[in-house]
């Protein structure tokens, strides 16, 4: 292997965890998640246009998260210096204060940086994933790459599980559901369906019909992984039996992803950015 491996590359723990499918449930736990940060959603909600193109910003999200672990470096050098250069220019309205705010705030970076790699090493573990504790810690290490990307100073950002706990901890107090916040959460519980998903029967299909429901089932899962005090601030349950739930929800949905993967040809059972980051770093 002699080819660009990029910010990780196949000896890295970033791309063991991320083969795996159910990281999808974790990113949209993620969403869940810092939206109860009050700047950090009314970012969002102020300069994203999310609300009229919710699945277009999902896209570009889950686009970034895929150049950042399996981009080459130039490509994930150019999509963080896009990144960097779109933040810098923003600027966003603390609904709290009506004080100003840079979008590119290193706290407010820092939060959705821990909430989207905890969210997703969370998920996995939950979902019967098996990484040992130094595995754990490695992971929230070479993650500290991608907090750079950002613009982040990687050594101001939770590297480890136990300092991961701690900036919980610390964030709590600065935490809430605002009015944002709660639509944010509404638009990823109940979604719209874009017209261009086909004709107006499939579209009603997609409102009222399975699809609907197993997406709902997807997004209650996302809820009950969250921390027990992050599903209080939503108004949901804290207890035990929710967390064990959500757990055997998670694991049984990666079983089902597994299952499907198994009888689809190979080339469809790896993600195309994996496949990409394969052949480059076996070819160079």
């Amino acid at each position: 292997m002699t080819g660009d491996v990029g910010l990780f590359g196949p000896d890295s723990i970033t791309w063991k965890l991320h083969q795996e499918p159910i990281l999808m449930l974790g990113g949209l736990r993620s969403l869940y998640l810092q939206a109860l940060h009050p700047r950090a959603v009314a970012a969002v909600s102020q300069k994203s246009g999310y609300r009229s193109d919710m699945w277009g910003r999902l896209v570009r999200t889950s686009n970034y998260v895929a150049t950042v672990i399996y981009g080459s470096t130039a490509e994930v050098e150019d999509a963080g210096a896009r990144l960097r250069k779109l933040h810098s220019r923003l600027e966003g309205v603390d609904p709290r204060t009506g004080k100003s705010f840079r979008i590119d705030d290193p706290d407010l970076l820092r939060w959705v940086h821990v909430a989207e790699v905890e969210s997703f090493l969370t998920t996995a573990l939950r979902a019967g994933v098996h990484l040992t504790p130094d595995e754990v810690d490695a992971y929230y290490t070479e993650q500290l790459r991608a907090a750079a990307l950002v613009g982040l100073d990687p050594a101001t950002v939770p590297s480890t599980a136990a300092a991961v706990a701690d900036f919980y901890a610390a964030m709590r107090p600065e935490l809430g559901l605002t009015r944002d916040g709660a639509e944010a959460a509404f638009l990823l519980t109940v979604p719209p369906i874009p017209d261009t998903w086909g004709g107006r029967a499939l579209r009603l299909g997609l409102t009222l019909g399975p699809p609907r429901w197993a997406y709902l089932g997807l997004a209650g899962t996302a809820i009950g992984l969250l921390p027990p005090w992050a599903r209080k601030l939503y108004g949901a349950p804290g207890w035990p039996t929710t967390d064990l739930a959500a757990g055997l929800s998670a694991r049984g949905l990666r079983t089902l992803l597994a299952g499907i993967l198994a009888v689809l040809p190979a080339e469809y059972r790896v993600s195309p950015a994996r496949q990409a980051a394969l052949t480059r770093v076996a070819h160079g």
